[in-house]
């Protein structure tokens, strides 16, 4: 958003950033994303309230604190999601949202190594890159998804999602291409835009129904800033919603019960919340080819190192999962309805340490859940973390579903490609044998795979639960718009970051023609 409206010499922009600048190697280096996965320092660190529907258990969020927000510290992963979950936006009141209309602004953001093409741009500012060398383990996993009757694919992001392959990252010539490095590097030399790191948003300024600027906090300082023009929360699906209700923007007996003045009764903030629970499947591998296998003897961190530096390639170049699967596993699905991330590592959570023997995993998650939560304040500490409550596994297709997604992972795991890297699987384990003992280990191991939506939803009747238009504006109130994985009143099939650009991108144009409407 900062990058394409400072494109226009006439706008003054301020962009506020809570985190720090996103100096740290780790940020940078792909696989680096297991380093900050638990760093505070770049890492909102959040948890969930105890899950009734997962055995009582907080679940880990990790969410970006640094220039690039989440783009800076997630998996690398390009995946846009299905047609059918844009049409069906437009299908929910929400105009200028269906496939065809926001697929050229997937085009425009998009420099694809594989060059232009009907659904692919080469002259965007995200890097989007292939992975480099194959590796035998994801070819064996593509085979076993052919065996079990998936098709082969080599786009994702093409005429279809369904099948099985490799995934193409947000890489370039290894390294991580975040929004920060793709979009705000290269306008930071401009004059009219000003970049404040440190910087943590405390509330709206309002007159009457105006938004007129931002309270933050800057090294300790309270400070504010005025607008001419518009407030662009960009805050995430957890803490735009917290920062609308810290000013007084939301559910009307929530506010009033946390001592906060009801400013602008909206029942919809923080409301909606949606995120893909992700069920990781480990094996142990009868060769001993995994990445395990690397990192776990100096011998062979040296050979990661040395591939690296002089070919800028290698599993540091890479990140995590290297290969997946978009296939449907209910017979009422039209389209695929679980997503599977192969990664040639093992561990006993994304981004710990790998295992001592040589593993790799299969992680499942549904793409279209039911169930939905919320995300409400607890106090009007704005330093506080909100409550964050997902209600994952709270209706009969969720559960379904999951206990299905394992299923097809362990079809896939005794196919007849497979079988000769199966030496185990480590989790579940033989122990889980019907459908219940799946369930109950979804319920002690799910995790989140680092999607929370849908919080700010956008639709056209705020009694029904939107909180923005289709223009992005906040029913109700002038001077403010959401820009986030928040305003999906759906969340996409698939990793939501491509997505989550291409609506940026749509925005920075619905702010210049409403600008210049207004002039």
């Amino acid at each position: 958003m900062a990058a394409r409206l400072s494109e226009d010499p006439a706008n003054r922009v301020l962009l506020l950033e809570a985190g720090p600048p996103d100096r740290s190697l780790w940020i940078h280096l792909p696989i680096g994303y297991a380093k900050t996965m638990m760093d505070a320092t770049y890492n909102w660190c959040f948890h969930t309230d105890p899950e009734p529907n997962m055995n009582g258990r907080r679940i880990y969020w990790p969410r970006g604190k640094t220039l690039g927000g989440s783009s800076s510290i997630n998996g690398l992963i390009y995946i846009r999601g299905q047609r059918e979950d844009f049409d069906n936006w437009r299908e929910q009141g929400n105009p200028g949202w269906a496939y065809e209309d926001v697929l050229p602004y997937f085009i425009r953001s998009e420099n694809n190594q594989r060059g232009a093409s009907r659904f692919h741009g080469d002259s965007g500012p995200l890097r989007v890159s292939d992975i480099g060398a194959p590796h035998e383990l994801i070819d064996a996993f593509i085979v076993g998804a052919e065996q079990n009757h998936v098709p082969r694919t080599d786009d994702f992001n093409g005429q279809t999602q369904e099948g099985a392959g490799y995934y193409q990252l947000n890489t370039h010539r290894g390294w991580r291409c975040s929004t920060a490095k793709a979009y705000l590097a290269p306008a930071r030399r401009r004059r009219n835009l000003q970049v404040r790191t440190g910087a943590h948003a405390t509330g709206l300024i309002m007159e009457g129904r105006q938004v007129v600027g931002v309270h933050y906090v800057h090294d300790g300082v309270r400070k504010t800033a005025r607008c001419r023009s518009e407030v662009l929360l960009c805050a995430g699906a957890i803490q735009s919603p917290q920062l609308l209700q810290l000013s007084g923007i939301g559910p009307a007996d929530l506010l009033q019960a946390r001592g906060i003045p009801v400013r602008h009764a909206l029942p919809g903030v923080g409301e909606n919340l949606q995120d893909h629970l992700q069920i990781r499947l480990i094996y142990e591998c009868n060769k001993p080819i995994t990445t395990n296998d690397q990192l776990n003897s100096w011998y062979g961190q040296i050979k990661l190192g040395l591939q690296w530096l002089l070919y800028r390639s290698g599993p540091l170049a890479v990140g995590i999962n290297q290969g997946g699967c978009f296939m449907r596993v209910l017979p009422e699905s039209i389209t695929p309805d679980i997503q599977f991330h192969v990664a040639t590592l093992s561990a006993d959570m994304a981004g710990g340490k790998v295992h001592p023997f040589s593993g790799f995993t299969m992680s499942v998650c549904q793409l279209r859940p039911e169930s939905r939560g919320h995300i409400r304040v607890r106090s009007a500490d704005p330093m506080e973390p909100p409550e964050m409550q997902p209600n994952y596994l709270s209706t009969r297709c969720d559960r379904l579903t999951a206990v299905a997604g394992m299923q097809a992972a362990r079809a896939i795991a005794q196919s007849p490609a497979m079988l000769p890297y199966v030496r185990r699987e480590v989790k579940p384990g033989p122990e889980a044998h019907d459908e219940a003992d799946l369930l109950e280990f979804c319920r002690n191991n799910g995790a989140t795979i680092f999607h929370p939506s849908g919080t700010c939803a956008m639709g056209s009747d705020p009694g029904a639960g939107a909180v923005v238009d289709a223009r992005l504006r906040v029913h109700g109130l002038g001077g403010i718009r959401v820009v986030d994985c928040s305003v999906m009143p759906t969340l996409v099939s698939g990793n939501t970051n491509a997505a989550t650009v291409m609506m940026a991108e749509k925005a920075a144009d619905m702010v210049r023609a409403d600008a210049h409407r207004r002039t």
